[in-house]
């Protein structure tokens, strides 16, 4: 996004949280973050402190380093990269609203729901939108009655997969093809999350697509074609195809796809969006079975490098990735100006 962004139109400040929640300014270095390699770049704590506006009638961001404390200007607008919890589950738009800062995506709602797989499923489901059976279980629930998963699965057909009920990026997940690999997977999606789901294994192409929040006066709308996920060799899109460059993926986009059931897609995408009360930007994802649709989740904040998913379906539709930045900033300042 660095290297892509309209310089003449949009001075970039760059910050970082580090895993310790340190808040620090970054380097503009667009290959700093790049993914693709063995490991995911970091954040490292170089000793700087950013500090937020001291109230809502401020802007102004600060940064301490060396001892000595500046201003780094009057800011318009903040855009978040980030993802998983603290990220895209409404906490830091929490932040960004008690501070007074217009941003990029969903409010602090729709980003919390969002982020909860039981809550946008139930959601999803009262808009009559169709999406895997699931059995929802708290660490109480299992700690106390471990029988409990594999009571889950008289109603579940396996494959299931275990999930953390809020986390990213397949980060815990795992799919169980029996019933003697349960306990194993709910440990692990017990490490992310007090909460998990048993959700239903869907047997159908993986298919997503990208949604624009809406300016004022006008309504959302989905890119001009749908993207795939085409798997071979791997149980399923897990974390490291996704950010380690593993193989056994390709994404196509545009996918293959018939007229009607590409304006069935953008109509339930349009209605989940709506749903869950998102704004800004989403990637919605489904899997297309022999019956329909069955949506699998609502992404308010997606990857958002060149090759990801949500600029790719932009990109395919005759928006640069560069006039998808400017977008989706001047849509936040829209929004903020309110």
């Amino acid at each position: 996004m660095l290297g892509a962004i309209d310089r003449s139109r949009f001075e970039v400040i760059p910050l970082g949280f580090t895993r310790d929640g340190a808040l620090v300014l970054e380097d503009d270095d667009p290959q700093k973050f790049a993914l693709g390699g063995a490991e995911l770049p970091e954040v490292v704590d170089n000793g700087t402190r950013v500090h937020w506006p001291e109230n809502a009638h401020s802007r102004e961001l600060t940064v301490e380093r060396d001892g000595q404390r500046s201003s780094l200007g009057v800011i318009d607008v903040v855009f978040p990269i980030l993802h998983g919890s603290y990220g895209e589950d409404g906490t830091v738009q929490g932040l960004f609203e008690l501070a007074g800062l217009p941003y990029v995506g969903s409010g602090v709602l729709a980003s919390a729901l969002a982020m909860d797989k039981h809550f946008t499923k139930t959601v999803l489901q009262h808009a009559g939108i169709a999406v895997a059976p699931w059995h929802t279980l708290s660490r109480h629930d299992w700690q106390s009655d471990p029988d409990a998963a594999t009571a889950a699965l008289r109603d579940l057909a396996l494959p299931v997969f275990v999930k953390p009920a809020r986390a990213g990026s397949s980060v815990g997940v795992s799919k169980v093809s029996d019933p003697t690999e349960m306990d194993a997977a709910l440990r692990i999606a017990f490490d992310e999350d007090d909460t998990v789901l048993i959700e239903q294994g869907v047997v159908g192409r993986e298919v997503e697509i990208a949604v624009l929040g809406a300016r004022p006066g006008q309504k959302p709308r989905t890119s001009d074609h749908a993207g795939e996920i085409v798997v071979s060799g791997r149980d399923f899109y897990d974390f490291d195809a996704k950010y380690l460059g593993a193989d056994g993926i390709e994404l196509v986009c545009p996918a293959p796809m018939g007229s009607e059931r590409l304006a069935e897609m953008k109509s339930i995408a349009l209605t989940a969006f709506d749903a869950v009360g998102a704004e800004g930007l989403a990637r919605v994802d489904f899997f297309l079975t022999d019956d329909g649709f069955v949506l699998n989740e609502v992404n308010t904040l997606p990857g958002f490098t060149p090759i990801s998913m949500f600029p790719t379906c932009w990109i395919a539709s005759g928006l640069s990735y560069a006039d998808l930045i400017t977008e989706l900033i001047d849509v936040a300042v829209e929004r903020g100006a309110r």
